[in-house]
């Protein structure tokens, strides 16, 4: 399995690790910053650092299909992956700027989920968008949205995770908003994402520390995909992923 350090500290921008196996896949590491693809969530992208200093580009991480646990790092194609063999020392580099736009696009989604109360069935976060996908038949207002997200970017709230365990989330069903996508089940425990008097639900994402550090992301499109789905796109204002001002 790989140690996901980026569950506990989303803030991680490198680690030292070791590789544990090369395939057709990608490059598997015993620990790792790398967020692979989940969730709605994009995988990471950035560097792995070998001996001599021979540097491999990463340009996507995902759950390996065939072993249980293991992330895949996915080499840029055409890759020499010589002085990257299993047992290699290695520093593993995310792409920060592309992590740090979907830290604050997944949050934001969370602040979309409680100005919408309504399941989610679609989801998708990138560096460049996010949207949701909401199971209903009203008309949303683009403005109001923009407007209620800058409201709750605004109140600073403190955002944080914790584990509970599968007993509390069968006790508390209301918590699960996705219909498409449920929490793991297995390890005993589930991770919930909170923001402080905002927004509580299981998430295995990455996501600022305060609300104020999404920054300006507004509501750029709303479509009715089908009678009872209502899509809601975000966009950074400004059109760019910069960094949100402490």
């Amino acid at each position: 399995m790989t140690e996901e350090l980026f569950r506990e500290d989303a803030t991680l921008q490198a680690c030292e690790a070791t590789v544990l196996a090369v395939d057709e896949a990608g490059l598997v590491l015993d620990r790792t910053v790398f967020y692979p693809l989940g969730g709605g969530q994009a995988g990471d992208a950035g560097t792995l650092t070998g001996p001599g200093g021979a540097v491999l580009a990463i340009v996507d991480a995902r759950k390996h299909k065939e072993r249980a646990g293991a992330i895949v790092h996915v080499p840029a194609p055409g890759a020499d992956l010589s002085a990257f063999a299993a047992g290699t020392r290695v520093t593993a580099r995310i792409d920060t700027a592309r992590r740090r736009a979907h830290m604050r696009f997944h949050t934001a989604t969370h602040l979309l989920c409680a100005l919408v109360p309504h399941p989610v069935d679609g989801c998708s976060i990138t560096a460049g968008y996010a949207r949701l996908d909401f199971h209903m038949n009203e008309a949303l207002d683009k403005e109001a949205l923009s407007a209620g997200i800058a409201r709750l970017v605004a109140g600073a709230h403190a955002v944080c995770h914790r584990w509970i365990s599968e007993d509390e989330l069968d006790a508390n069903p209301g918590l699960v908003r996705s219909m498409s996508v449920q929490p793991p089940r297995g390890l005993g425990r589930v991770r919930v994402l909170e923001i402080e008097g905002v927004d509580l639900q299981p998430c295995g994402g990455t996501h600022v520390a305060n609300t104020r550090e999404v920054g300006d992301v507004v509501v750029t499109k709303i479509e009715k995909k089908s009678a009872m789905t209502r899509r809601v796109v975000l966009g950074f204002a400004s059109g760019q992923p910069g960094l949100a001002a402490a």
